[in-house]
Protein backbone atom coordinates (compact mmCIF):
# COMPACT_ATOMS: atom_id res chain seq x y z
CA UNK A 1 0.00 0.00 0.00
CA UNK A 2 1.17 3.12 -0.98
CA UNK A 3 0.83 6.56 1.26
CA UNK A 4 -1.41 7.63 -1.64
CA UNK A 5 -4.18 4.90 -0.97
CA UNK A 6 -4.14 5.79 3.06
CA UNK A 7 -4.56 9.91 2.42
CA UNK A 8 -8.77 9.93 2.03
CA UNK A 9 -8.86 7.61 5.34
CA UNK A 10 -6.60 10.10 7.04
CA UNK A 11 -8.45 12.77 5.81
CA UNK A 12 -11.55 11.46 7.46
CA UNK A 13 -10.33 10.17 10.68
CA UNK A 14 -9.14 14.17 10.94
CA UNK A 15 -13.25 15.48 9.85
CA UNK A 16 -14.12 12.70 12.69
CA UNK A 17 -11.34 14.62 15.20
CA UNK A 18 -12.65 18.16 13.82
CA UNK A 19 -16.02 17.70 14.77
CA UNK A 20 -15.59 17.65 17.99
CA UNK A 21 -14.98 21.45 18.10
CA UNK A 22 -18.52 22.26 16.56
CA UNK A 23 -20.35 19.93 18.56
CA UNK A 24 -19.07 21.33 22.15
CA UNK A 25 -19.42 24.84 20.29
CA UNK A 26 -23.14 24.18 19.83
CA UNK A 27 -23.53 22.76 23.30
CA UNK A 28 -21.79 25.77 24.35
CA UNK A 29 -24.37 28.33 22.46
CA UNK A 30 -27.63 26.63 23.43
CA UNK A 31 -26.17 25.94 27.28
CA UNK A 32 -25.75 29.51 27.63
CA UNK A 33 -29.11 30.53 26.32
CA UNK A 34 -31.26 27.90 28.62
CA UNK A 35 -28.85 29.78 31.52
CA UNK A 36 -30.01 33.05 30.58
CA UNK A 37 -33.19 32.37 30.13
CA UNK A 38 -33.46 30.71 33.46
CA UNK A 39 -31.63 33.92 35.13
CA UNK A 40 -34.17 36.65 32.77
CA UNK A 41 -37.17 35.17 30.90
CA UNK A 42 -37.72 38.65 29.70
CA UNK A 43 -35.18 38.47 27.36
CA UNK A 44 -35.38 35.25 25.67
CA UNK A 45 -36.11 36.65 22.15
CA UNK A 46 -32.76 38.25 21.72
CA UNK A 47 -30.85 35.38 23.45
CA UNK A 48 -32.72 32.98 20.60
CA UNK A 49 -31.67 35.55 18.08
CA UNK A 50 -28.16 35.79 18.65
CA UNK A 51 -27.87 31.69 19.38
CA UNK A 52 -29.26 31.03 16.17
CA UNK A 53 -26.76 33.03 14.64
CA UNK A 54 -23.79 31.14 16.04
CA UNK A 55 -24.87 27.97 14.76
CA UNK A 56 -24.80 29.02 12.55
CA UNK A 57 -21.70 29.91 11.96
CA UNK A 58 -20.36 26.77 13.60
CA UNK A 59 -22.34 24.93 11.56
CA UNK A 60 -20.51 26.70 8.71
CA UNK A 61 -17.27 25.74 9.81
CA UNK A 62 -17.96 22.44 10.63
CA UNK A 63 -19.74 21.68 6.92
CA UNK A 64 -16.22 23.77 5.36
CA UNK A 65 -14.07 21.51 7.42
CA UNK A 66 -16.23 18.34 6.11
CA UNK A 67 -15.58 19.76 2.42
CA UNK A 68 -11.81 20.05 3.11
CA UNK A 69 -11.78 16.68 3.85
CA UNK A 70 -12.45 15.48 1.30
CA UNK A 71 -11.12 18.06 -1.13
CA UNK A 72 -7.19 18.42 0.12
CA UNK A 73 -6.90 14.51 -0.80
Amino acid sequence: MTPMELAGSINVIGYALATLGPGIGVAWIFASVINGTARQPEAKGAMMSTAYIGFAVVEALAILGFVLAFVIQ
